[in-house]
């Protein structure tokens, strides 16, 4: 069993921590053909030695099509491992500045300080009120409470642990209504102005523009539909 970090916003974490977030799609980073009949599994891949001749490879999980000719390791790992998310936090601490060899001049570093004097993290998704931060790194050295993008999100602050029950790869728009569902958009219909006619395929094809950018749903991309439950 691997641990893997995922990135999730913070309307997808309130959705976990509701429990009504089941799933989750990400577009692939190499897109098979249009045509193309794509496999998920354990397979091995090729690897070519310094003679030019082809061996089989290390045993990975993920991807292949094209006859075998192509083939991708999934990202968020296979069934029964484990993702932790990540999101936008807020921690305690302060920023010194340090000296970037390769770019040859100063840069700000963040020094997380909550663990060490017994305090907790705290997070976006559960307030739409920031606690009082510094306006100015250049402040001074006093630490103070900081918002921190996701992507620095360290381990121990993660408040949500998945085990990945299935992985799959398809088109978009192949999405079904009830993985629609899975996926967490019912918050959509609270929102101000919302439509009530919407079916779940429907708010989930808003949300991924939103997320993704316009035109990203006509795109149809190939995407991994990660399953997983909340441990």
């Amino acid at each position: 069993m691997k641990e893997r970090p995922i990135l999730m916003s913070a309307p997808m974490v309130r959705a976990l921590l509701a429990w009504t977030k089941t799933q989750t799609r990400r577009a692939m980073r190499v897109q098979p053909g249009d045509e193309t009949s794509v496999h998920v599994e354990h397979f091995n891949q090729t690897v070519v030695d310094r003679h030019g001749d082809e061996h089989p490879g290390p045993e990975i999980f993920g991807a292949w099509w094209d006859d075998g000719e192509s083939g991708l390791r999934c990202p968020y790992g296979a069934p029964s491992d484990r993702l932790w998310s990540r999101e936008t936090f807020f921690a305690f601490g302060r920023w010194i500045t340090q000296f970037n060899v390769k770019k040859g001049r100063d840069e700000w570093h963040f020094v997380d300080m909550t663990q060490e004097l017994g305090l907790a993290y705290r997070y976006a998704a559960d307030t739409e009120e920031a606690p009082h931060m510094m306006g100015r790194r250049d402040h001074g050295p006093t630490p103070d409470w900081w918002k921190r993008p996701a992507i620095f999100m360290p381990r121990a602050a993660s408040r949500t642990t998945l085990e990945i029950t299935d992985v799959r790869v398809e088109r978009l728009q192949d999405i079904s209504e009830s993985d629609a569902e899975a996926e967490g958009v019912d918050f959509l219909r609270s929102v101000p102005d919302a439509d009530e006619t919407l079916t779940a395929k429907q708010l989930y094809m808003c949300l991924w523009d939103s997320i993704n950018g316009r035109g990203s749903w006509d795109a149809n991309p190939w995407v991994w539909a990660v399953s997983f439950k909340r441990i």
